[in-house]
């Protein structure tokens, strides 16, 4: 295996590591889903810009890569994860990453996984991830069959983790946490890309990326979305922003909300 801290440093980049779950993951298929491993890649992280990940792992279903153990998962879901307390509600398998860190949480009681294809739930039960976490922490966690737009819970969710999408974002995000929070009627929402989410109805309405045009954003949703508790919040999405949407997503009049805005 290559030295992967003298490659970064000859690559001038920083060293990504998921951390210690990266170890309960094998390669394996079932059906058309496949869990591959690659040795290392420049990786371009959410907000932080390209690091060198490690033994990278990633589900794909033919040609589409659904999730991968790389800096723009982690940042783009961890937020959530750290704010996780109660019953939360995770709807969409994937690799169970996102599940298992929220179940490590001495705050988190019960995880409630959503998932609709068999073929990925069968996965799992080979892959056996949640019975393998440390602490026995993985009894909190249920998988579901079931749609995640039909889905009611059988007791009160405290956080619903919508990740159910392949691109990092779409129009069809809001509409689709809707048809969600309409069964589920959880205390608070965080949702996989929503910091693109904010940015996107910012820029249209005009609003700065500043807390009082992220607050005035978000009450536009009219979703108990969760803010997270980080001081440089609306920093983090103005970043996100310029790093994933500047060219698709942003009209020419709207770029000029992002003045300032490092971009990699």
């Amino acid at each position: 295996m290559p030295d992967q801290p003298g490659l970064a440093e000859e690559m001038g980049l920083d060293l990504f590591d998921i951390g210690p779950l990266r170890e309960l993951y094998r390669p394996m298929r079932n059906a058309g889903w496949e869990l591959r491993i690659i040795e290392s890649a420049p990786c371009r992280g959410y907000w932080s810009g390209v690091l060198l990940a490690q033994d990278i792992v990633i589900l794909t279903r033919g040609e589409d890569t659904w999730m991968s153990l790389t800096p723009v998962e982690f940042e783009s879901q961890i937020l959530g994860v750290e704010a996780a307390r109660g019953h939360v509600a995770v709807m969409g398998l994937g690799m169970g990453w996102v599940a298992a860190e929220t179940a490590l949480r001495d705050e988190v009681d019960r995880v409630t996984i959503v998932e609709r294809d068999p073929d990925i739930i069968a996965m799992h039960a080979e892959l056996d991830l949640f019975a393998r976490l440390p602490g026995g922490v993985g009894s909190k966690v249920e998988i579901v069959e079931s749609d995640a737009f039909d889905w009611v819970p059988d007791a009160p969710v405290d956080l619903l983790m919508p990740d159910i999408w392949l691109p990092l974002v779409g129009e069809d995000r809001l509409p689709d946490v809707h048809r969600m929070q309409d069964k589920v009627g959880a205390s608070a929402i965080y949702f996989w890309g929503q910091e693109l989410e904010i940015a996107r109805h910012a820029a249209a309405s005009g609003c700065r990326f500043d807390w009082a045009g992220v607050l005035e954003t978000v009450r536009g949703f009219d979703l108990p979305v969760l803010i997270p508790d980080t001081e440089d919040y609306p920093g983090k999405i103005r970043t996100a922003a310029s790093q994933w949407m500047r060219e698709r997503w942003f009209a020419p009049g709207h770029i000029a909300i992002l003045e300032g805005a490092p971009v990699f």
